[in-house]
Parts: structure tokens; C-alpha cells; sequence
């Protein structure tokens, strides 16, 4: 038996990182067993389904390393919308479903209970098929039904617990639970690996299986993803977008194996680990059943470590589109005529020691592109005190009488403008920082003035000066 899984997600909004998630592990799964991997996007939806929410799903997916033309696919569900409707009549005839007309308050007035279930009406009523008339499945009414997960073991389900749920609407359509089944049954799917939510439908899509003939597949529910409040990830409330991470500077690697890490481990006290490595020691058997915990202070630690670990020439590359603006990154604050890529080039193995993330590069190195540095007021007010603007007087003049322009002189003689004051070094560089760079903080402070340039430093430190008159 070829394995095949399927990863369905729904083209209604940016795609959710645990639905990334699942991704992987089916991809993971898929290439660990030699089967096919299957794209289905559950389109059915109409009224909140966009054609460029289906274009990110693909985006997205290609950013993490599961690329067009590697998988089977992508199928739309909407598209088997004449099957879902055969699979209904088909339980019809059989007698395993039957229509139902009852509204939510005709079963609350006959149960007395807004809480009840449905009680089974219309079970034995033989209502035909009409406008209005939903298409109910007829539960078995004694036993149980039995998932095999290779996760959970054999979660069990009573029948008589589990109501006669619908499976068409009153204008025909099949809900999610049936479409859901005959596209897994069309496709030829045997293993379903998704979130533990699903978890409670899943013994009504076993019956629908078993109803319809065909052997169910191979169930695995992996942990839901929660926040620091443990609770699900929610896309109201969490920054769950993989976009989002995407185009503020995540690397495609550090997030896949982040996320691979949510609920699994690999072996040894390790968690940055190769690519190879993930997909080669990932177990579905060894997955947790605890919530996996979203940490966004761990994944961007992740971040900076695979940062540091890049080439400097890689670096750079990745920083192209932040520096440029290209694509869904927001431009930067110089014109591109300004940008000096020997430039970068120079400072980049000092800025990839220091950011986290790729988008972090514009405020570290944005003082070298500007014609004038953009001033953080708060900075200044907090640096410029009394005394620093003689501290700028001595140390224009002492750059001024420089013979040599390079990092070490402008220390060494920084350091002695600061000793004629008292003051170490870093009270002394503190207004000279700030008056060229705008910032408190950022590249090391002498380097960034040797690539800046004798000219163009000597004019930042006088403009500073002439603010503080």
C-alpha cells in the first residue's frame, strides 16, 4: 500500500503557523514512507474565499520547502461537490441517513434542554426530500466506535453518545464532515494526520467511512498549538500568520524547525538541529500529547543562531529584499540611488552578529545610506546633556588631525579626548553616536565610522554641535 496524505487547509485568511505545522509532519511522514503527499484546498466557502488567500496557502508553502510540482495537487473541493452529493443519496438509499425537518427549537421544546442533543425524531418518520429538509446519518445505536491513532492509541467513543448529525443541508449542500470523508475516500488517502481539535468529529467521519464502504484511514492527532496563556492560537488575538514572519526577516529554516519542535523533540539534549536531521528522526508515535507551546521569544532566538550560522555572503543575499523593498517588504527610508552596496558589504559581518531577525538589518545600517541620520529624539535628549557639546568640539578637531582614517586611530583617539574630560569610553562615544547614527545602539561604533567616512562624520558631529548651541 502506497501511503498518502493530504494536507487541507482552507483559503480564508493568511496561513495559520500550526497549520504549517501540519504541513511538515505530513510531508515529513509522507517521504519517510515513500507515499504522496496531496494538497487540497477546502474552498467551499464562497463567501470568504479569495483566489490570493489560495495563491499565500501555495506562497507560503514553497517558503517552507514544500515546493509546486513536489506534491499531488493542489485539488479544490469544490470541484467534487457532484461525489459529495452521490455519497449523500447513496447513505440515503441505504437507509444509514434520513431527512429531518426539525428546527434548534423544535428539539429544545420537545427535550426541554438547550443543551440536548437531537433526540432522533425523525428517524423512523420516512420524510422524503424537500426544501428545508436536512440529511441526517443514522448513528448506530449501541456499541462503539474505535480510532486508531497513532498518537492517542485507540481513543473509544460510545454510539449512543454521538447524535444523528447532519450531513446535507436543507438546500442539499453536504457539510464539511461528508465532503470532508469523500474527498479522503476520492483521493485515495490513508493516513490523516491534523490538530487534536478535529478529534471529537473524527469518530462520526469512521462511522461515514465504514457507511460508505471503504476502510477508514489511519488516524494521527497531533497537539494543538497554544500561546503563553495556553490557550489554541487564534488569529484575532496571537500574531499567527506565517507571512507575517515571513516578511519581517524569519529564515524559512529557523521556522521549519521551530515548528517541528512543537510537540516532538529529535534525540539528544538538542533542538537547532539540521534539516536532514528532522526528517530523518521525526516519529509520529513520539509526538506529546501536551499543547505545544508557540514561543515567539524562543523561535526568534532560533532566528538570530541561524542568522549567525549563514555565510556572510548568504547574509547578504538575505538581506537584499529589506534593503530594497521588494516584494511584500515595505520600502526602506533611502532612495535606491543612495544604497552603497560595498557599503554593506563592509559592515554586514558586524550587523549579523547583532540582529534577530532579517528586517532589523534597516535601523542598524540606515545612517550609511541617509544624507542625514534619522534622530531618535528620546536618544538624544537622554545622551546630549551638558558637556557634550565640548565633548563634540575636542573630538571634531581630533578626527580633523587624523592622517589615518581607519577604526583603531578613531578609537585610540576618541579615548584620549574622553581621558582629558575624565571620562571612559563609553561616556565619551555616547554623544558621538548618536550625532552620527541617530541611535543609542546599533554597529560597532568605530567601524561604522571608518565605512561612513572622514567627510561625511566631521559634517554629522557639526550639524550635532550647531543643535546644541
Amino acid at each position: 500500500m502506497t501511503v498518502r496524505v493530504r494536507f487541507a487547509p482552507s483559503p480564508t485568511g493568511m496561513f495559520h503557523v500550526g497549520g504549517a505545522r501540519s504541513a511538515l509532519q505530513n510531508w515529513i511522514y509522507a517521504k519517510q514512507q515513500g507515499g504522496v503527499f496531496v494538497l487540497r484546498i477546502e474552498d467551499t466557502d464562497a463567501a470568504r474565499n479569495k483566489p490570493e488567500w489560495t495563491e499565500g496557502i501555495l506562497s507560503a508553502l514553497d517558503w517552507i520547502g514544500i515546493s509546486r510540482g513536489s506534491y499531488e495537487g493542489p485539488y479544490f473541493q469544490s470541484a467534487n461537490a457532484g461525489e459529495h452529493r452521490a455519497a449523500a443519496a447513496r447513505l440515503h438509499e441505504s437507509g444509514r441517513a434520513y431527512y429531518c425537518d426539525c428546527t434548534r427549537e423544535d428539539v429544545q421544546a420537545r427535550t426541554g434542554s438547550q443543551y440536548q442533543g437531537y433526540d432522533g425524531y425523525h428517524r423512523d418518520r420516512g420524510l422524503a426530500p424537500g426544501p428545508g429538509h436536512a440529511l441526517r446519518f443514522r448513528t448506530p445505536d449501541e456499541g462503539a466506535t474505535v480510532v486508531v491513532d497513532l498518537i492517542r492509541g485507540e481513543p473509544t467513543f460510545e454510539n449512543k453518545l454521538i447524535e444523528d448529525f447532519v450531513i446535507a443541508r436543507g438546500d442539499g449542500s453536504p457539510v464539511f464532515l461528508l465532503a470532508n470523508v469523500v474527498d479522503d475516500m476520492t483521493m485515495g488517502i490513508t493516513h490523516v494526520i491534523r490538530a487534536e481539535e478535529h478529534l471529537p468529529n473524527t469518530p462520526k467521519q469512521q462511522l461515514l467511512w465504514e457507511a460508505l464502504g471503504v476502510k477508514p484511514p489511519i488516524w494521527a492527532h497531533v497537539p494543538v498549538v497554544v500561546n503563553e496563556k495556553r490557550q489554541k492560537l487564534s488569529k484575532r488575538r496571537d500574531k499567527v500568520a506565517l507571512e507575517a514572519y515571513r516578511d519581517e526577516g524569519y529564515l524559512a529554516g529557523a521556522m521549519r524547525n521551530y515548528l517541528m519542535l512543537l510537540g516532538w523533540a529529535p534525540s539528544g539534549d538538542r533542538e537547532i538541529v539540521p534539516w536532514s536531521v528532522i526528517e530523518d528522526e521525526f516519529r509520529l508515535d513520539e509526538v506529546n500529547l501536551s499543547s505545544a507551546f508557540f514561543d515567539e521569544k524562543k523561535l526568534r532566538a532560533f532566528n538570530g543562531e541561524y542568522i549567525r550560522a549563514l555565510p556572510v555572503a548568504e547574509f547578504v543575499d538575505a538581506c537584499q529584499p529589506w534593503l530594497t523593498g521588494t516584494g511584500t517588504i515595505a520600502p526602506p527610508p533611502w532612495q535606491p540611488e543612495e544604497f552603497d552596496a560595498d557599503a554593506f558589504a563592509a559592515v554586514a559581518p558586524l550587523a549579523q552578529t547583532r540582529i534577530a531577525v532579517l528586517s532589523e538589518i534597516v535601523p542598524n545600517v540606515d545612517f550609511l545610506f541617509l544624507a542625514s541620520p534619522l534622530i531618535d529624539e528620546a536618544a538624544w535628549t537622554k545622551t546630549m546633556k551638558d558637556g557634550s557639546a565640548e565633548l563634540l568640539d575636542d573630538a571634531v578637531a581630533a578626527f580633523e588631525a587624523l592622517d589615518s582614517w581607519d577604526a583603531e586611530s578613531l578609537k585610540s583617539t576618541l579615548e584620549a579626548v574622553g581621558a582629558e574630560r575624565g571620562l571612559k569610553l563609553g561616556k565619551t562615544q555616547a554623544p558621538v553616536r548618536v550625532a552620527v547614527t541617530g541611535r543609542t545602539v546599533g554597529l560597532p561604533l568605530f567601524e561604522s565610522l571608518e565605512v561612513l567616512g572622514r567627510e561625511r562624520t566631521l559634517t554629522r558631529m557639526r550639524a550635532a554641535r550647531l543643535r546644541l548651541v
